[in-house]
């Protein structure tokens, strides 16, 4: 009865967007039946093998009475706190419970205080309380339980209740996926059929999914070659391994190596010669070079703010009419300002993976939060062969979403609100604390905007007096509910909702930027502004490519004209633009490209979510999804929507080789610094 009630809550919430036919709509609700009945199984196993093999004689006993309602209580709680837990949920995310809520256990701390920020949690515990006493109260009165406390029922007479709903929990744990749920075209339809806690628990088993195992494959060989091709890889690009040789009492008159004329005499010679036989096809690992005679490499300070939950839709340079960041608006007119650029994910860590690793994402958890992910080549270890400090600044806890163990053992100093060394004693980094007389405001994610943005404005100071370049990584936190900031800020009141958030945020970075312009290293320094992931992402679609859309700008870069670019890009390529725009030669393994260089054919922009991962290319979008399923598509960009096209061939083999080697390569280690 609960979960039907929620699901016909969801079918109001989101009327618009949900195929309301009279058979989709029925089909939806009898799936969404059967899932119910389903969970209802594992929650009935218990008390059904606690009567298998509880004696006659004990039947309405003292303890027989305390079970069975503490039972009856436990269950009526947990139907109803999911009930309302569900509706938050959906609210933030439109989707039911997955592996979002799974992670959400895992960071307590943050999660209730967030919970308890956002929502009267005393005063909904305490009607669900309420709730589940009066539900056994009026059960006592209606005599349901007499039957139980009072019977001669046999063993055998027990045994066939028992074992009709272990065989359909049973069933459903072997052969009943979650994703059984989903055959409707319609997102909305297939999350509407599912069973929110039926959903939580099977998203335990979903937090990485092996591309080789769930998704369409091709030959790894042919996967490599097509992503080299696509990345203008050539054989002598490649970072070879090199042995030497060396020629002693020799004389030469005339002779070419490796393009350099040698036409002197010597007694001795040396020569760097290729190892090939160390090549190997399962590597992207190149040598980038961006310098010349004329183009000498330059070394300002980077600052890189990475923006909580920054849709392009809340810019006036997007259309906007609320005005609520004039901020970057007006840098935007300043800036290289990078109008059609795709966020990967829809969470903070996967923004993170993209921006770092330069890598689109890869099915399940971002690698931010995976096993074996440290002592990678990220944008910092470029950074680093430049002589750059590399600091990560965070207002909260970095132990959040595994923040300091992935910058940590990626060679990043962290900057955070922690209260303890909570990074692994093998990670060779220095942690430095926010103190408590540092902060002004804070919620349950952290510090506000302006606090995280003074710590900065110090950490600067210091590597400046020493003398030292850095990149500065900052990953803000006011633009998330509950939504509180300081007040008298803004001329909207802290908590009221989104746009007061935004338009708060957008003040902390002109105070920031005003602060750091009085500062000895501005003019040296510059800024890269770019949102992680949209403050929304579910549509009716697998993938809401409107909900990918992020603004991204590079400021205060004095040499390059500013100017709008509105070529298709991804956030995988923001710093191997970076890179070249300062001329450096490095090493990589990036499948980010230098935005000014694409063509328009080779224009594209990675989006994913944890299942679903997508290739837009112009207004055409491939989508891979588990269960080996391809999908391909026209993208209406007025209203949106998803029109299905034949299969491309060519198509799909491009997006399937990016997202295997991708995949692979993490699984290989193939990320891993050489």
């Amino acid at each position: 009865l609960f979960s039907f009630l929620i699901r016909l809550t969801f079918l109001i919430w989101d009327f618009s967007e949900i195929d309301t036919s009279f058979f989709k709509l029925g089909n939806t609700f009898l799936i969404g039946f059967l899932f119910d009945i389903g969970t209802v199984s594992f929650f009935a196993i218990p008390y059904c093998i606690y009567l298998l093999l509880i004696p006659t004689k004990w039947h309405g006993s003292l303890m027989d009475r305390i079970i069975t309602y503490f039972g009856y209580a436990v269950g009526l709680f947990i139907f109803i706190f999911s009930f309302l837990a569900e509706m938050t949920f959906w609210n933030e995310f439109k989707n039911r419970f997955n592996f979002i809520a799974v992670d959400y256990l895992v960071y307590r701390n943050e999660v209730i205080k967030n919970i308890n920020e956002s929502y009267p949690i005393p005063l909904l515990l305490g009607s669900i309380l309420c709730v589940v006493i009066l539900l056994i109260l009026f059960t006592k009165k209606r005599g349901v339980f007499l039957e139980t406390f009072d019977n001669e029922t046999s063993f055998k007479s027990k045994l066939f209740p028992t074992i009709v709903f272990v065989s359909i929990a049973s069933y459903c744990v072997f052969f009943v996926s979650n994703e059984g749920a989903e055959k409707f075209e319609n997102r909305f339809n297939n999350e509407l059929a599912k069973t929110g806690i039926y959903s939580f628990f099977a998203a335990f088993k979903n937090n990485e999914l092996p591309f080789n195992k769930f998704y369409q494959t091709i030959d790894e060989k042919e996967a490599f070659k097509f992503v080299k091709q696509d990345l203008a890889i050539r054989k002598r690009d490649l970072a070879y391994n090199t042995f030497e040789l060396k020629f002693e009492n020799i004389k030469i008159d005339s002779v070419t190596i490796d393009s350099v004329a040698i036409d002197t005499i010597q007694d001795s010679i040396t020569i760097k010669v290729p190892e090939y036989k160390k090549i190997k096809v399962d590597s992207l690992l190149r040598n980038v070079s961006n310098s010349d005679s004329k183009n000498k490499p330059v070394h300002p300070n980077v600052i890189l703010i990475c923006i909580e939950s920054l849709s392009a839709k809340f810019l006036n340079s997007f259309g906007n009419d609320l005005n609520i960041t004039p901020t970057l608006d007006s840098l935007a007119q300043h800036s290289l300002f990078f109008t059609n650029l795709y966020a990967t994910g829809t969470r903070t860590v996967r923004g993170m993976e993209a921006i770092t690793l330069s890598i689109p994402p890869t099915p399940g958890r971002s690698i931010v939060k995976r096993e074996n992910n440290q002592d990678l080549y990220t944008i910092g270890e470029v950074f680093k062969e430049q002589g750059y400090d590399r600091n990560f600044f965070y207002g909260g806890d970095g132990y959040f979403d595994n923040m300091n163990t992935f910058f940590g053992g990626n060679g990043f100093n962290i900057i955070d609100r922690g209260r303890g060394f909570l990074i692994d004693d093998s990670i060779k980094t220095t942690r430095t604390n926010i103190e408590d007389d540092e902060v002004t405001f804070e919620n349950a994610w952290g510090v506000c905007d302006e606090d995280i943005y003074n710590k900065v404005l110090k950490m600067a100071d210091k590597s400046y007096s020493d003398s030292i370049p850095f990149f500065n990584f900052i990953m803000t936190t006011s633009n998330h509910r509950p939504y509180t900031y300081p007040e008298n800020k803004i001329d909207i009141p802290s908590g009221t909702g989104r746009n007061g958030a935004v338009k708060y945020t957008d003040y902390a970075i002109k105070e920031f930027i005003n602060a750091a312009k009085t500062k000895p290293w501005y003019d040296n320094t510059v800024f890269v502004i770019m949102a992680d992931h949209c403050a929304s992402s579910a549509g009716r679609w697998d993938l809401d490519v409107k909900n990918h859309h992020i603004p991204a700008l590079i400021f205060n870069t004095p040499t390059i004209v500013p100017q709008k670019v509105d070529k298709l890009c991804s956030q995988i390529d923001v710093f191997p633009t970076l890179f070249d725009l300062f001329h450096w030669d490095y090493e990589s393994n990036f499948f980010g490209k230098d935005i000014f260089k694409m063509k328009p054919e080779d224009e594209r922009a990675f989006i994913g979510n944890y299942r679903n991962l997508g290739l837009l290319e112009a207004d055409k979008l491939m989508i891979l999804s588990d269960q080996k399923k391809a999908n391909f598509y026209v993208w209406n960009k007025e209203d949106n929507s998803l029109n299905q096209l034949p299969m491309d061939s060519l198509f799909l083999k491009e997006t399937t080789s990016y997202y295997q080697v991708a995949d692979y390569l993490y699984h290989k280690n193939g990320l891993k610094i050489k």
